[in-house]
């Protein structure tokens, strides 16, 4: 990493700690500030987690409102945004089994997914240029490679989301996921496998 990216890295993270200062002293402006700064990085974690952009979004804002009640318990020894990125993991996971233990009670049918009036009812499209194509293309290689992300357990899922896709350290993983770093490489091989044996058959050969 250049002198410059830990400069700024640093600045950033002092912005924060100036942030979370104030927030502890009451100043409502400044937590603004700091959601206002951190809350897409959150949302993105828990619609990687989840698949649901709308649940994210919920999650994400659960997660503030947790961290700004236990403001006070944040000592700066650790990243402002690896405190949070704890937070929003642990709710994901919680409403990860929620669903899961819904789900046991209340199975899916999977034999009519669309139903009247949903809006999935088929349509004759009108022709589109090949950059649109290659847009919707695009967009359905993202849906698998999420549908893939959502069929693994959570205790896979997180490392594959932190590493592979937010681009965390291994020993921020680590430390976020509270295990060793043998463990977080150990899972994310398993994870790395499963994702790539679901898109192949999903997708065929990549």
């Amino acid at each position: 990493m250049s002198n410059d990216s830990e400069g700024k890295i640093k600045a950033s993270q002092d912005e924060d700690l100036e942030l979370v200062r104030r927030s502890q002293q009451g100043d409502l402006r400044a937590f603004e500030g700091l959601v206002e700064r951190h809350q897409k990085k959150m949302i993105h974690l828990a619609f990687r987690m989840t698949g649901d952009y709308e649940e994210a979004c919920d999650l994400a804002q659960e997660a503030f409102l947790s961290a700004f009640r236990a403001l006070r318990t944040f000592r700066g020894e650790a990243r402002f945004s690896s405190w949070l990125y704890g937070i929003v993991l642990n709710r994901t996971r919680t409403r990860l089994q929620q669903i899961a233990a819904r789900r046991r009670f209340q199975p899916l049918s999977l034999d009519d997914p669309s139903s009247p009036g949903t809006g999935s009812e088929t349509v004759d499209p009108p022709a589109m240029e090949a950059s649109a194509l290659e847009q919707m293309e695009k967009k359905e290689i993202e849906n698998k490679i999420q549908e893939c992300i959502g069929r693994l357990d959570y205790e896979f899922r997180e490392p594959l989301v932190l590493r592979d896709i937010l681009g965390h350290s291994y020993g921020e993983v680590s430390a976020l996921l509270r295990v060793p770093e043998g463990t977080v490489k150990s899972r994310l091989f398993r994870a790395r496998l499963a994702m790539k044996d679901c898109l192949k058959k999903l997708l065929g050969d990549l």
